[in-house]
C-alpha cells in the first residue's frame, strides 16, 4: 500500500496551530485544538506547543504570510517537536512547503483522525472502511513521495519525465486499489445486511445508540444490558457497531446497538466510508442520542452528532436525548438549556447508574406508543402462546380464571397471526 510520505518511526512531540480569520472564532478554536490534543495524545504523541493564529487573508503557499511561517517555525524548533499538525485542512502543496520550510513532518488534522480510526478497527469491515479513507485521502498526496524524481529531460509532447511517469504509474495502481477495497466492503456489508435479516426474523424492537465520541455510549450499552463492551475515557474507543439484548421493567426483551462516535470536523470521506457502519441508526426503531453533560462545549457536540445524523438520512427517527456524566457537576440552569434544546430528554449517570431506571421506563414508553395492544383470551391448554408472548415482553396485563388467561398484548411476527383466532 502507498502512503503518502515515508514517516519517522516515532513521533514524539507535536506542535499544534489553528488558523482563523476573525477574533469571534478563537473559543472554537481553542475548544477545537484542545480536542485534538485529545486525539494527537491518544496516539501516544506528547503536545509541546500550541497556537490560534489570526491572519486577515489566507496565503496559498502557506497558509501564513513569511513573517507568521518564521514565527512558527522558531517555536517549533525551540520546543525540539518532530511534526506539526494543522487543525484546519491544508493542500498537499500547503503540507510540501512547511515541511520544505521546518524540516518537520507536517500533517492536519484529517490525517490524525485517519491514524486513531487505524488504530482502533479492529473487524474485517472497520479495517476496509479505514483502508479506503486512507487511499482516497493519499491519492492527490501522491506527487509528494516523487519530488526527487522531477521531469529529468526536455521535449516534445510526448516526452515524459521520469518521476511523471513514476507518479502516473502509481495513480493508476491507486485508483484499482480503491477499487477493489469497494468491492470487499461491498461484500462485507452484504453479509451484514444478511445477518440483520436474520435478526429481524426474531421479532424484538431495536435501538441504536449514537453520539458524540466519548460521551459515554459503550458505557450505557453496558448498564443497559449488563455487558462488559470495551469501554475507555478516550476517542474513538471502538469503531464497530455491537450489539446486545436487553430487558426492559415489563420484562420485553429489545435489541441494543453501540455505534462508532461522531467528532466536530469529521472528514466527509469518513462520513460515507463509515455509513455502512451508521446504518444501524438507520434501520432501528428508536434513537438513544448520549450526550456528555460534563462537557462545557455539549451544546456542539449535540448539534454536530444531529447534523451527521441528518445527513446519512436518520432526521425522523424517534430520539430519545440521554445526556450522561451528571455525576461530575450538576448546574441547573445547564439542565434548563439542554430541556430547551431538547425536550424528551433524560439525564444520567452511566458511572453511578443514577437515572438508568428512569431512561428505561421512557424507552418502554416510547416503544409502546408504536404497537397495538389487543386483548386475547387464550384457553389453559393453549398456555404455550403465554409464555411466548412474555419471552416477546408484549404483554400489558395478564388475568387467569376458569375459562383460560385473559391478555392485554401486542404480539409481534408469527405470533401475532397464530393468536388471531383468539382475540376477545
Amino acid at each position: 500500500m502507498f502512503e503518502v510520505k515515508e514517516k519517522p518511526k516515532k513521533v514524539e512531540r507535536a506542535f499544534l496551530l489553528s488558523v482563523i480569520q476573525r477574533k469571534e472564532e478563537e473559543p472554537v478554536a481553542t475548544s477545537l485544538l484542545d480536542e485534538l490534543t485529545e486525539l494527537v495524545e491518544n496516539l501516544s504523541i506528547t503536545v509541546q506547543g500550541k497556537a490560534i493564529v489570526r491572519t486577515r487573508k489566507t496565503f496559498p503557499g502557506h497558509i501564513l504570510g513569511k513573517g507568521k511561517c518564521e514565527e512558527i517555525h522558531q517555536n517549533v524548533r525551540d520546543l525540539g517537536c518532530d511534526v506539526i499538525i494543522f487543525d484546519n485542512e491544508i493542500t498537499p502543496g500547503q503540507q510540501r512547503n512547511w515541511e520544505e520550510l521546518t524540516k518537520v513532518l507536517v500533517i492536519d488534522r484529517h490525517e490524525v483522525i485517519l491514524d486513531v480510526f487505524a488504530d482502533r478497527a479492529q473487524t474485517k469491515e472497520a479495517v476496509l472502511q479505514v483502508r479506503l479513507a486512507r487511499l482516497e485521502y493519499s491519492l492527490p498526496r501522491l506527487r509528494r513521495a516523487w519530488t526527487h524524481l522531477d521531469r529529468q529531460r526536455g521535449g516534445g509532447v510526448t516526452q515524459r519525465g521520469e518521476g511523471e511517469a513514476q507518479i502516473e504509474l502509481d495513480q493508476r495502481m491507486l485508483r484499482d486499489k480503491i477499487s477493489a477495497t469497494r468491492k470487499e466492503i461491498v461484500q462485507v456489508a452484504s453479509r451484514r445486511v444478511t445477518s440483520r435479516k436474520k435478526r429481524k426474523r426474531i421479532p424484538l424492537a431495536t435501538i441504536a445508540i449514537v453520539g458524540y465520541t466519548n460521551a459515554g455510549k459503550s458505557t450505557l450499552l453496558n448498564q443497559i444490558t449488563s455487558s462488559n463492551v470495551l469501554s475507555e475515557n478516550k476517542l474513538f474507543a471502538t469503531l464497530d457497531p455491537t450489539s446486545r439484548r436487553a430487558n426492559l421493567p415489563c420484562g420485553r426483551t429489545i435489541i441494543v446497538t453501540d455505534t462508532v462516535g461522531f467528532i466536530r470536523k469529521l472528514p466527509h470521506r469518513l462520513i460515507d466510508a463509515f455509513k455502512a457502519t451508521l446504518e444501524e441508526a438507520l434501520v432501528a426503531d428508536l434513537l438513544l442520542h448520549v450526550v456528555d453533560f460534563s462537557c462545557s462545549e455539549f451544546e456542539a457536540q449535540l448539534n454536530t452528532t444531529i447534523e451527521v445524523l441528518n445527513e446519512l438520512g436518520a432526521s425522523e427517527k424517534e430520539v430519545i436525548t440521554v445526556y450522561n456524566k451528571i455525576d461530575q457537576g450538576e448546574q441547573v440552569i445547564s439542565r434548563l438549556r439542554a430541556q430547551s434544546l431538547t425536550p424528551k430528554c433524560v439525564f444520567i449517570s452511566c458511572k453511578t447508574g443514577d437515572g438508568i431506571n428512569d431512561l428505561l421506563r421512557i424507552i418502554e414508553q416510547e416503544l409502546n406508543r408504536k404497537v397495538e395492544i389487543g386483548s386475547y383470551k387464550i384457553p389453559h391448554n393453549r398456555y404455550e402462546l403465554v409464555t411466548k408472548l412474555h419471552e416477546q415482553g408484549s404483554i400489558s396485563s395478564e388475568i387467569s380464571n376458569e375459562g383460560g388467561v385473559e391478555i392485554k398484548a401486542s404480539p409481534r411476527g408469527k405470533l401475532k397471526n397464530l393468536l388471531k383466532e383468539y382475540i376477545s
